[in-house]
């Protein structure tokens, strides 16, 4: 008996050719692009530092020249954990995770940095930043606590396109405006603020140790706000001397939390009041609370470590809405006056606070 003849296969269609070859190709570039490193950082909920407390070597802010007085409460600042960037590139399975994560705000994928920035240039950014932060929460502190911070006014250059540009010079210290003496930062923008963009405004200066008045007109910033396009260096004379000391935290977004912190240790009423306090946001030598990124770790990161409270910067409020962690009250803040308000008024009455200061809202 004849065993029956298979009969052959026929051959592979262009289609299933061409798609086996894609499969192959695809599987190959996967695996090399699974160990090769990759631009992108992931973002998670850091530790927190309070600003009124301290560790084993002593206080965050120590302050000498001026009374201070015991805090019960709590003033956190938070941070993000950031895997990735210059010198630690990702590879594609962490950042496949983090897109995954997203959803949930765990590890989001949150942006590419530039190829050519190393790491030594970045963190040295990020340390230039953290100092800046911390000498403009001092000075906002203190001014507002009522002190006054002599300032010296140095231009450090102009912009281009600017009223300033070919009348003011490097090295030109600012005195005056229109007849008025100028001592801080906070006198200048002052001055600049109440005349409107497009005006002329009379820069009184020494130029090499000679007084000189320099006419400068105005320009618009986008917002209705006049500009007058010199960049400013300041010296201060703090009245005061305070310290921060911290030095694995790098970035301007604590500038707030160092600000209240200050402010709570040199108030004779006790603030936070026992209440655990966190928060974020830059601080401008005019007491500005700027917006800054990673707020959805920074309010996980909070809640993780005790806080019922989050100061937000208002800049910020289309970040928090949607994604405030269960038994977290956020605040909405601009300025370091509102800040300061809403510490005091949580460490007074937790529930009237609730009811009355200003939170985040969609739209």
């Amino acid at each position: 008996m004849t065993e029956p003849t298979a009969e052959p296969l026929p051959p592979p269609s262009p289609r299933l050719l061409t798609l086996s070859f894609a499969t192959a190709v695809s599987a190959v570039l996967l695996a090399v692009l699974s160990v090769l490193p990759l631009p992108y950082v992931v973002d998670a909920p850091g530790p927190t530092r309070d600003t009124l407390g301290g560790d084993t070597q002593g206080p965050l802010i120590t302050i000498d020249g001026a009374s201070t007085y015991p805090t019960t409460g709590k003033l956190l600042l938070t941070t993000v954990s950031v895997f990735g960037g210059p010198g630690h590139p990702l590879d594609l399975g962490t950042v496949v995770k983090g897109w995954l994560s997203s959803s949930s705000s765990v590890l989001p994928v949150e942006a590419v940095f530039p190829p050519d920035e190393s790491q030594k240039q970045a963190e040295q950014q990020s340390q230039a930043d953290m100092v800046s932060s911390q000498e403009n929460a001092t000075v906002a502190a203190l001014e507002e606590l009522g002190y006054t911070v002599p300032t010296k006014l140095t231009v450090a250059g102009t912009a281009d396109g600017s009223g300033a540009r070919g009348v003011v010079q490097d090295g030109d210290v600012l005195v005056g405006l229109n007849g008025a003496t100028l001592g801080s930062f906070s006198d200048l923008s002052r001055a600049v603020d109440a005349i409107p963009p497009g005006g002329m405004l009379t820069l009184h200066v020494l130029r090499a140790g000679v007084p000189m008045d320099l006419p400068v007109k105005t320009t618009d910033d986008g917002h209705g706000r006049s500009l007058i396009g010199v960049l400013v260096d300041p010296t201060f004379t703090m009245p005061v001397d305070v310290k921060i000391r911290i030095s694995d935290i790098g970035g301007p977004s604590a500038g707030t939390m160092f600000a209240l912190g200050i402010i709570d240790k040199l108030t004779a009423e006790d603030l936070a009041n026992g209440v655990v306090i966190a928060g974020t946001g830059t601080m401008d030598l005019t007491g500005r609370v700027g917006p800054i990124g990673g707020i959805e770790q920074k309010m996980a990161g909070a809640v993780g470590d005790g806080a019922t409270w989050f100061l937000a910067p208002a800049e910020n409020c289309g970040d928090v809405v949607g994604h405030v962690p269960s038994g977290l009250h956020v605040v909405r803040v601009a300025t370091l006056h509102e800040a300061r308000l809403a510490v005091q008024a949580i460490g007074a009455d937790p529930a009237a606070a609730a009811r009355t200061l200003p939170t985040c809202t969609a739209g």
